[in-house]
């Protein structure tokens, strides 16, 4: 069996210039529950000569990804993120702090880390929170998301 077929039906795939492996070794670093999988080198011809690797499978808290060193031709955007969601605070604060190393804050819990993959930091609660309408204008000031302030938004 290859190794795309034990993949569930179902993976993301990224597309990186040639900093696959450090991508995947940073995203493996982050989530506790991570880990490497598999390395494919380039063969024949490389089209990418600032690598040897073409593929890096890894896996973050159960779900599988594969990481391409696909040249300079793409960029990440907004338009795709991750939801990272978070149990407390102390979650949130930690996912921000390790995804926001050398990227970009933006607002309402989103951020690009320094690989320019969008990433959303949020509480488990947040959708049942921003149901009132003063925890989502709160939230909507927000770039780290402040879990206690939604709390007291959501409130009155």
């Amino acid at each position: 069996m290859s190794a795309l077929e034990s993949n569930p039906r179902i993976t993301p795939f990224l597309w990186f210039d040639s900093n696959a492996e450090e991508a995947a070794d940073f995203y493996v670093s982050v989530f506790k529950n991570s880990r490497r999988l598999s390395t494919m080198p380039m063969s024949g011809d490389n089209p990418n000569p600032k690598t040897n690797v073409l593929t890096v499978s890894f896996e973050l808290e159960g779900l599988k990804f594969t990481a391409l060193n696909g040249g300079p031709l793409f960029k990440f955007n907004e338009s795709v993120s991750f939801v990272v969601r978070c149990d407390n605070q102390q979650d949130v604060d930690y996912y921000w702090a390790k995804l926001t190393a050398g990227g970009t804050e933006s607002q309402c819990g989103w951020l690009k880390d320094k690989f320019g993959l969008s990433w959303q930091v949020v509480p488990g609660a947040l959708p049942d929170l921003i149901r009132h309408p003063a925890a989502l204008a709160a939230m909507m000031k927000m770039k780290k998301l402040d879990i206690a302030e939604l709390e007291r938004a959501a409130k009155g």
